[in-house]
């Protein structure tokens, strides 16, 4: 056999050993982010099955508040209205990479949390309510609900960490700009949430 050939038929042997370890390395990393994707999404769908619950509960934590605090009509319907709010949105996964419409949400959940918080506050004026099994059951649900949604945000957010670090670094950057992965939306907290409430009886 002639040399030069054996030298081309090897020079080729390396390039293609080369090409084939780069797409496999290629290959594994996209894997990497894709699964990462995944167990954003998968944090994401748990927020919002516990917003859900809260969705739900509203409703009949309002109906058994009206029969005792009629004259706080305005918190009930601020507490109507935020639902309202929330329950206009159109929630997509392109949600998480969409900073304004990621803030729009928040902005409504975060507007039915503090309308609830008046609500419960509001309650404090009216013993009689207080003791109401029904009420009291679903003022129970209603913190357990709103325990479950920081949990629940900050498995989000932990999942969104590792994700976005994956594709912010070399080489999952390169990778990423090719797959089309974009940097997901943390949840920040409520702004003043760092004061302490005051609540006045």
């Amino acid at each position: 056999m002639n040399k030069g050939l054996l030298i081309a038929l090897a020079v080729i042997g390396v390039v293609l050993l080369i090409g084939a370890s780069f797409a496999g390395w290629g290959i594994g990393v996209y894997n990497k982010i894709v699964s990462y994707d995944e167990a954003v999404h998968a944090g994401w769908s748990q927020v919002q099955n516990q917003y859900q619950r809260r969705y739900d509960l509203v409703p009949n934590l309002v109906e058994s508040v009206k029969g005792y605090a009629k004259q706080e009509k305005d918190v009930l319907i601020g507490v109507t209205e935020a639902r309202a709010s929330v329950g206009q949105m159109k929630v997509t996964p392109e949600v998480l990479r969409d900073p304004h419409a990621f803030a729009q949400f928040q902005q409504a959940q975060d507007g039915l949390g503090s309308a609830l918080s008046r609500l419960m506050v509001v309650v404090e004026k009216y013993p009689e309510l207080k003791s109401n099994e029904n009420f009291l059951e679903l003022q129970a649900q209603l913190e357990g609900t709103e325990n479950r949604i920081a949990v629940a945000r900050m498995g989000f957010n932990e999942k969104v960490e590792v994700y976005n670090v994956m594709i912010r670094h070399f080489p999952g950057s390169f990778v990423a700009g090719f797959g089309g992965f974009r940097e997901a939306q943390y949840f920040q907290s409520v702004q003043g949430a760092e004061k302490a409430p005051q609540v006045k009886f």
